[in-house]
């Protein structure tokens, strides 16, 4: 029994790293059960069983995108210590992941965002609330900062939220659309120019 769980587990992993990869490139919206059937060289009904429907199929493939992200920037940042010393490790994470995507065109959120922006629905709902989360992250990094005496205080928390949420969005058009291969480090550079502190070689 506990074979066949593993089993079934390496199967729908399987599946759900195919359609990241997929839907990296078509969007989550061009994510097609036979797509994935025919590249994992499954049958359709095998592909979608183990999530019951194409919607459970694209929002697992988005959570993995996000975990993978999670993974990626946020928590190298918890490593450092709270405040302008987390910031400016999530930064530098930030920008290594937009310069070194593990997804076909760039950052997978971007991407989903500006396809999800004006689709209202569980994905678009997920979406949301996951870029809340992060951006409620970033701001308590800020917000630490500022107690801490290591950011001006005059700065508003959200207007900085903003920046770099802005600047993270042009280094990956940057890299993708325009091939440039310095956006990632003239990102960096900005985003620590926003808040404050001296950039990293």
């Amino acid at each position: 029994m506990r074979r066949s769980a593993d089993e079934a587990q390496r199967t729908r992993d399987r599946i759900v790293s195919t359609a990241v990869t997929q839907a990296s490139g078509a969007g989550l919206s061009g994510l097609t059960i036979g797509s994935l059937a025919e590249a994992l060289g499954m049958s359709k009904a095998g592909v979608v069983g183990p999530f019951g429907s194409r919607a459970e199929l694209q929002l697992a493939a988005l959570a993995k995108a996000v975990e993978m992200f999670t993974e990626a920037v946020v928590t190298p940042g918890l490593a450092a210590e709270p405040g302008l010393a987390r910031l400016h490790t999530v930064i530098d994470h930030w920008c290594d992941y937009l310069a070194d995507s593990p997804f076909p065109n760039g950052c997978f959120v971007t991407a989903a965002s500006c396809e999800l922006d004006g689709r209202p629905g569980e994905l678009r709902t997920y979406l949301r609330d996951v870029v809340v989360r992060w951006r409620l992250f970033l701001r308590e990094q800020i917000a630490t900062a500022q107690s801490a005496g290591d950011l001006r205080t005059d700065l508003d928390p959200d207007d900085l939220v903003s920046g770099l949420a802005g600047l993270a969005m042009s280094v990956n058009q940057e890299i993708q659309l325009l091939g440039d291969d310095r956006a990632a480090a003239r990102g960096r550079g900005l985003m620590y120019a926003l808040v404050g502190g001296e950039r990293r070689p």
